[in-house]
């Protein structure tokens, strides 16, 4: 007999943020610092290709780190709620013209068949997929704790939390509004340029109960397909005050932080990867949306300073200053590895 729900078709929907996959000049010094420093697993190694998870993540991965002569962002992956969801969405991104390449299965290791797309408006390397395998730790790394994929080590980072993205002034209305219309992306929290006041200068948008799985803002410089940072949740804030403390003894670009953000209510500290320059934030505490009808709250030109920084230190986005800096983005097809990666 089927469920109730079974009668009912949602269409496809994404379920949550899959992976990012870094490309970086020095996979050494990014193991250092994800693996051993932050903590996550390395699940697997291929040649010059690492496949790592935080501690409470039973996926294969949420991070893959790829060796090659660019360091830039390959892809960003989203899970879909269902297997025929990845059909679904090929589908529509056909009829809506946009191109799409199908990546198949163990493309990356662990991953089932997915679909690769530039977002229109932002020229980001999307991908979606639903088959993920979730492999057991080794026997010495396992959790007693069944939720837990290993045993919480390093700074404990225990899965990854969200995208901030950037993309052009003049295409970042297109892309929000894609996102949401396509994707099914609620809005959460916004603000307009104090300049152009029909423009979007940051967004912040969730398909799961979280304040945002996905942040768009406007790059200051026109830019497209850029990324801001991609975080990493910790349990609260007294873990970002002691990755504060550690990381302040460690050879790591330390950015802006520890402070707490009045959109979304979370503590932020910003750093940046050793071996490849992209800023990773670790991130805690924020806010759940559980309410159907929630209205997008707009911040003010005059509020958003509160927005960004609550209390604690600013986010600096003075001209010339590293909280500007952005990475850029791999196009429809992945680049090349380097020499040594292919070796």
């Amino acid at each position: 007999m089927s469920k109730f729900s079974d009668r009912y078709d949602p269409g496809p929907q994404v379920a949550q943020c899959g992976a990012i996959n870094l490309g970086t000049k020095d996979l050494e010094k990014s193991l250092t610092f994800f693996r051993d420093t932050l903590g996550m697993e390395e699940v697997e190694r291929h040649g010059n290709v690492s496949y790592l998870r935080c501690y409470q993540e039973l996926g294969h991965h949420s991070l893959v780190l790829t060796e090659q002569d660019e360091a830039i962002v390959n892809a960003y992956s989203f899970r879909v709620k269902r297997p025929e969801d990845v059909e679904l969405f090929q589908q529509e991104l056909l009829r809506q013209e946009i191109e799409v390449l199908e990546v198949p299965a163990g493309t990356e290791a662990g991953r089932g068949t997915a679909i690769r797309f530039l977002l229109p408006g932002g020229e980001h390397p999307f991908e979606l997929y639903y088959d993920i395998t979730k492999p057991l730790a080794p026997e010495a790394m396992r959790s007693r704790l069944p939720s837990n994929s290993s045993k919480r080590r390093g700074l404990g980072v225990r899965r990854i939390d969200h995208f901030n993205i950037q993309t052009s002034p003049s295409t970042i209305n297109q892309a929000e509004k894609w996102v949401r219309d396509t994707l099914g992306f609620k809005r959460r929290e916004f603000a307009y340029l104090p300049d152009s006041p029909e423009t979007v200068m940051a967004s912040w948008m969730s398909v799961t109960p979280q304040m945002h799985d996905l942040a768009m803002v406007a790059n200051r410089a026109e830019k497209k397909g850029q990324l801001h940072h991609v975080a990493f949740n910790m349990q609260d804030f007294s873990d970002v005050l002691t990755a504060a403390d550690v990381l302040r003894d460690l050879d790591i670009s330390y950015g802006v932080g520890p402070g707490k953000h009045g959109i979304g209510q979370a503590m932020y500290l910003y750093i940046h990867d050793p071996g490849s320059d992209h800023r990773v934030e670790i991130y805690a505490g924020g806010y759940l949306i559980f309410d159907p009808d929630w209205e997008a709250i707009e911040w003010t030109k005059e509020a958003f300073p509160d927005g960004m920084t609550w209390y604690g230190e600013p986010i600096d986005v003075a001209p010339g200053s590293r909280g500007r800096d952005t990475t850029g983005a791999a196009g429809l097809h992945l680049p090349q590895r380097s020499a040594k990666a292919a070796e």
